[in-house]
């Protein structure tokens, strides 16, 4: 296993050394390609998904991972659409981030440069495989991409689009590579693997990330769970209060920008009609005492399920009695994800956005809004809730570094 992690190592370090000196041009023909390979090749790939479907529910995966596997010829198409986004988008690599010339005459500039390789592991959901490719490509990295066994076939089928969309276009060999091996061993094999290997950025379940972070020799940027929560301030507008609460916990509730928790203001007015409603859409409410004086039939909130991301219908539901005690219960239950809060105070909406701790932080809409594609990045390879050297969904000019370019015209040191 140590000689297939070198080798793919090694084959994407030499990738990585000669895509700075490609142009703009040939990358974004090859993410262009990577969009119409996708929809040639669609019912091919959701054949492929559906070995992966099957096995995972034979498997007995949850509900919400099953959701996140399947791809169906719709979410073909949006795969597509994201990566012909990155493809509009324009190149990160290369900006002057700065410039100036000293007194001396030495003229510096900032420059931004890709970061090199990036080992990238994530779970279940086969299009991140081409939304992380697209990205890396747009950014100059070599990528080499590691999905969970539960989706092999479905990343496989999108690889070979990648692979001869990368051919075609005429970037280096193994700009991207996938690893076909699902052997759990091999991931610290390649977080070894510092020499070759710039960042590892891993996207999926707490244990793994603790894994990760546990034995990299390289630095890690960490995509953490989504432990997501809604605010009802006192002087909220109950109508917009509904929607957002019913949006943020129960419109997809596999994903990470999905809400588990909601918290009221315990003065707030139309807290019956919001419970109700937030009932009669579907969640499955775990609640305090004077939640459960108003629905009979939530179940009682324990101190772990503040601190848990459902992925499910279930949410987490309590009184507060202040903002500040909504906003000391988002920092300590809360995964530093996404956080929002609903109000007409715009004073309380600044206090909320400058002291809650989080990549994310919502004013007046849902949580859902979180995503690399709503917020105009073309797609996102993750959202890191760390605070180096990026924070929340990250799109290509966050797969960037710098580096410094000092010109002078014979200056010396004395």
């Amino acid at each position: 296993m140590t000689d297939y992690a070198e080798q793919l190592a090694r084959q994407a370090r030499a990738a990585a050394l000669k895509l700075p000196l490609i142009g703009s041009s040939p990358r974004t023909a090859a993410i262009s390609r990577l969009a119409d390979l996708l929809r040639e090749r669609a019912t091919k790939i959701v054949a492929a998904n559906a070995h992966d479907v099957d096995a995972a529910t034979s498997n007995g995966l949850t509900d919400a991972m099953v959701d996140r596997l399947r791809l169906t010829p719709g979410r073909v198409e949006k795969m597509a659409l994201a990566v012909e986004n990155i493809a509009r988008k324009s190149d990160p690599v290369g900006r002057t981030l700065h410039g100036e010339v000293r007194p001396n005459g030495l003229r510096l500039e900032k420059r931004s440069v890709p970061l090199g390789v990036v080992f990238f592991i994530y779970e279940s959901r086969p299009n991140v495989t081409a939304d992380a490719a697209a990205l890396c490509i747009r950014s100059g990295n070599a990528v080499i991409l590691r999905g969970g066994k539960e989706a092999i076939h479905s990343n496989t089928a999108i690889a070979e689009c990648v692979g001869d969309a990368c051919r075609d276009a005429g970037l280096p060999p193994h700009t991207v590579q996938l690893v076909e091996r699902t052997d759990r061993e091999l991931v610290a094999d390649f977080l070894q693997r510092s020499d070759e290997i710039d960042i590892v950025i891993p996207r999926g379940g707490k244990s793994l990330i603790e894994a990760v972070v546990r034995d990299a020799r390289m630095p890690v940027l960490k995509h953490f769970d989504g432990n997501c929560h809604v605010y009802i301030d006192v002087s909220a507008d109950p109508a917009m209060a509904e929607a957002i609460a019913a949006n943020a916990t129960t419109q997809r509730v596999s994903v990470c920008n999905s809400a588990e928790t909601v918290l009221i203001h315990a003065d707030y007015p139309a807290a019956d009609e919001l419970l109700r409603k937030l009932a009669d859409a579907g969640m499955k409410v775990r609640g305090d005492e004077r939640v459960r004086s108003i629905l009979p039939e939530a179940t009682a909130v324990t101190d772990d399920d503040w601190n848990t991301e459902f992925l499910s219908l279930d949410c987490a539901v309590g009184f507060v009695d202040s903002l500040d005690a909504a906003i000391s219960h988002v920092n300590r239950h809360g995964s530093r994800h996404t956080d929002a809060i609903v109000t007409a105070d715009m004073a309380a909406a600044d206090r909320f956005v400058n002291a809650v701790d989080s990549a994310n932080v919502m004013v007046n809409c849902s949580t859902r809004f979180s995503d690399g594609g709503e917020y105009g990045l073309g797609a996102e390879i993750g959202i890191s809730t760390d605070k180096l050297h990026a924070r929340g969904p990250m799109g290509a000019s966050d797969l960037c570094t710098y580096k410094w370019v000092v010109t002078g015209h014979g200056q010396v040191r004395s």
